[in-house]
């Protein structure tokens, strides 16, 4: 039995869940702010940690054209800009950290880092950023008329895209630089705030942060990717990553992480790992595994094809379904590749296999299924096999997280998973404890720390 105390997460898109068929479903209320106020409020107070939102620019496209099925059935699609809501949803919860998705392919480290330090403030220290290289690139270059840049190009643009970001938001201002004295007329000391210099390949900046100091100055670092150059990137930033695989090989990804982590000067112990969680819990096993297969009974092969080309750019339909993948090249994500390799000695998949992967269980693995003590019994399980430190817990059938928080949540504070008292009012305070609101000393952002001016290194 694990002795840890569990950090929850709840994922949603700003778009249709993938049981949006069922009757009690209320993801097609997406553009709704009552929808997501209602949802925001519940977690709050359940105590969940943090809602994550994943975002992107795309949708499933093949061969330079938008898969027909993934409009018809609303695979991958559609989608809105979740930092639109994040202000409404700060205002109405109290503790509820509030994670947002942004590309560091797309978006410019400027305006993002911009962004969040305004979140950052009106959330009172509650916002983490999820760092992507981006999702179905072929879809979202195509959008934005440009050339799609190569995997692990992709990763160092988005190395030098953190670096940027880290240096506005711990450079631009001492802490001591913000005055507001309304008797002397000086709102900031101008000798304590600074221009940035940067002259990197990718990205130039000259110029300062305009937003004085957040509560966390830089938001928690998120991060998904699990392909050699995603683990580099997690090891040197992260601090929370996501995981989403068989769990011998979540076990496998953690400790590499943790590994790579150390090599970087980092503590092993700087980087909280959580899986995908999706629990479909009733009173009654048997309940459970009945409500599983209607979920699945609305999935079919050809939604699993567009959303495995959404993920990896590779057609399924095209190869031979009794054998693996015809090819294992991609210029766009590798992690549902990868997740299909037969690593650690077990024989790869067919496209068959993969095929009825997706379509029933998507990117986020194999769910917990059965009654609160059982599906705890099996989280708890992957705790202990992987040495994670809590879930990214997936939408209940309706949605939302109503299963979760009235049934698996008091079977976990019984067994002692679940802290009764968060940790300080940020978010980086509720993951890592009270008074650490700031970027730890090993973080490689400190060394960004405004006392001089900060130029590129």
């Amino acid at each position: 039995m694990s002795d840890k105390t569990l950090m929850l997460g709840a994922f949603q898109t700003f778009g249709l869940g993938g049981a949006w068929r069922l009757p009690a479903n209320t993801s097609v209320d997406f553009l709704q702010l009552d929808h997501w106020v209602t949802m925001a409020k519940r977690l709050d107070q359940a105590g969940v940690d943090f809602l994550f939102f994943a975002d992107d620019y795309s949708y499933p496209v093949l061969d330079g054209r938008v898969i027909d099925v993934a409009i018809e059935k609303a695979v991958l699609f559609p989608r809105g800009d979740p930092s639109t809501i994040l202000s409404a949803l700060a205002l109405v919860t109290e503790r509820l950290g509030l994670v947002v998705t942004s590309s560091t392919t797309v978006e410019k480290p400027q305006m993002l880092a911009k962004r969040l330090a305004t979140l950052d403030h009106l959330s009172k220290g509650r916002i983490g950023w999820n760092v992507v290289t981006g999702s179905g690139q072929n879809a979202s270059s195509k959008l934005m008329g440009e050339k799609m840049i190569a995997h692990d190009d992709r990763y160092a643009v988005a190395d030098e895209h953190v670096n940027l970001t880290m240096k506005l938001w711990e450079g631009s201002w001492e802490d001591d630089a913000l005055k507001v004295d309304k008797e002397n007329g000086i709102y900031a000391d101008p000798s304590k705030v600074h221009e940035i210099e940067h002259d990197g390949p990718f990205f130039k900046a000259h110029g300062l942060l305009t937003v004085p100091p957040s509560p966390q100055r830089t938001p928690v670092l998120f991060q998904a990717g699990t392909s050699p150059r995603g683990r580099d990137l997690a090891a040197r930033y992260a601090e929370a990553v996501f995981v989403a695989a068989e769990v011998d090989m979540m076990a496998t990804q953690i400790a590499d992480i943790k590994a790579r982590a150390e090599q970087f000067g980092r503590s092993a112990d700087a980087i909280k790992f959580m899986p995908a969680g999706t629990f479909i819990v009733a009173e009654t096993e048997a309940e459970a595994r009945a409500l599983r297969e209607r979920m699945v009974g609305y999935q079919t092969l050809e939604g699993a094809a567009a959303a495995y080309a959404f993920f990896t750019g590779l057609d399924l339909a095209s190869m031979d379904l009794d054998k693996p993948l015809a090819t294992t090249k991609t210029e766009q994500g590798r992690t549902n590749v990868e997740r299909f390799s037969g690593e650690n000695g077990k024989p790869a998949p067919t496209v068959r296999q993969i095929l009825d992967e997706f379509r029933r269980n998507g990117v986020m693995g194999q769910p917990f299924i059965g009654t609160p003590e059982q599906v705890v019994d099996q989280a708890e399980a992957v705790i202990e096999t992987t040495g994670a430190d809590g879930f990214l817990v997936q939408p209940d059938p309706t949605g939302g997280y109503d299963d979760f928080i009235d049934l698996v949540m008091p079977e976990m504070r019984r067994r002692g998973l679940l802290t009764e008292a968060p940790s300080g009012p940020t978010l980086r305070e509720r993951i890592f404890g009270e008074g650490q609101a700031r970027l730890p000393h090993d973080h490689p952002g400190t060394a960004y720390i405004a006392a001089t001016p900060v130029a590129v290194g």
